[in-house]
């Protein structure tokens, strides 16, 4: 049978022998559950002892609910190999993301763990069930918190330190709800751009034109404008500069020709006010290192100019999301033709902007023409 009862003549007293299967090698128990105040002491009664305990031991084995801390006292290990983890990861993960997990780990994974004696080798799918129970989060905050762990897991998995991955819960489990997009019509958007002060609108064109994200035409450097495209592959994350973009791809974006004279007025400005700054837009009043815009400068910037015209719209819903919006439902363009002009990686990305609002699909079920093909696009035009 497994386990076994030993003796050790140098201390002279007995233990209790166990090969534990996760760590590959036997263990030596010399305490009662791991009492220190009863040890396994020489004579008869010490030796009944640790076979009381070993029969114990067996009895669960054979259950299928061993768990080794039961017998030492041993505290749960997932908390601390959690909180160096992250810290060892620190220096590959963006500044959001890193706040994130540091997030996950305090608020959701530490209180629940610490109660807990589960060894991060015995992490399986229904402590992971459990866990998800335990998180007071909606949709996708609770998977965040989930992918949190399973990235550490997958981490102590690739470095020997658990023998396998334990399935996490599918992702319908979660019952995330896509929240339907807002966006304007190209007037309104235009509308709201106007009302910002001339000197800031540059980076407001640049948004709606180019399908960026805030962040993105933020960190734009001049040296990554050349030849009429941009180079996009800095962005902002937890309010600092960092040299990759969300999804850690480089894009080259051709400037849309509607935007050549906002980057001539964006240049002239700089050269009146004698301003010298790595950066492609700068604000004025900017206290950042080059007059950098900051995300709550623009975000300030934009919900006073909807408060002027009487909009309500944060600003990534009035830009990039508007634009991609108008592009697909009114301008025409294909979901394929969207994803190329806003260089998204998945098509998923762009089918959410399939989805017209529900006063253009009425029009559209009663048969009333929407959309401007080529030739109305060419006639509003003028051509």
């Amino acid at each position: 049978m497994k386990g076994a009862v030993g003796f050790d003549k140098r201390s002279r007293r007995y233990y209790v022998a166990w090969y534990h299967e996760p760590i590959k090698s036997t263990v030596k128990l010399w305490f009662y559950h791991g009492d220190s105040n009863i040890p396994f002491q020489k004579g008869k009664q010490g030796k009944n002892l640790a076979r009381r305990m070993l029969d114990q031991m067996r009895g669960d084995y054979e259950s299928g609910v061993f768990r080794l801390e039961k017998y030492t006292l041993q505290t749960s290990d997932v908390i601390p190999y959690l909180n160096a983890w992250v810290e060892a990861i620190k220096p590959s993960l963006s500044p959001s993301t890193y706040k994130d997990y540091k997030g996950s780990i305090k608020n959701h994974l530490t209180p629940f763990f610490e109660n807990r004696g589960v060894q991060l080798h015995e992490i399986q799918y229904d402590t992971l069930i459990e866990l998800l129970g335990s998180v007071q989060r909606q949709g996708k905050g609770k998977m965040n918190v989930m992918y949190c762990l399973h990235a550490c897991l997958d981490y102590a998995w690739r470095s020997g330190r658990i023998p396998a991955m334990p399935p996490f819960p599918k992702k319908g489990v979660y019952q995330i709800v896509l929240p339907v997009i807002r966006w304007l019509p190209e007037e309104r958007q235009d509308k709201i751009i106007k009302a910002i002060p001339v000197d800031d609108q540059p980076i407001f064109w640049f948004l709606k034109y180019h399908l960026r994200r805030p962040g993105e035409a933020m960190a734009l450097h001049k040296e990554d404008s050349k030849d009429g495209v941009f180079r996009i592959w800095r962005g902002i994350s937890n309010y600092q500069e960092i040299n990759r973009v969300k999804d850690k791809q480089q894009h080259l974006v051709p400037m849309v020709s509607a935007f050549a004279p906002w980057l001539e007025y964006e240049m002239e400005k700089q050269r009146k006010r004698g301003i010298i700054s790595p950066y492609l837009f700068v604000s004025l009043k900017g206290r950042l290192k080059g007059k950098r815009y900051a995300q709550r400068t623009l975000e300030r910037i934009w919900t006073a100019a909807c408060k002027s015209v009487g909009e309500e719209i944060t600003l990534y819903s009035g830009t990039k999301h508007s634009r991609a919006t108008q592009l697909l439902n009114v301008y025409g363009l294909s979901k394929s033709e969207l994803k190329e002009a806003g260089d998204w990686s998945r098509m998923e990305s762009v089918d959410r902007y399939a989805k017209v609002e529900v006063a253009t699909r009425k029009n559209l079920l009663e048969g009333k023409v929407t959309r401007l093909g080529v030739k109305e696009r060419e006639e509003k035009d003028g051509k």
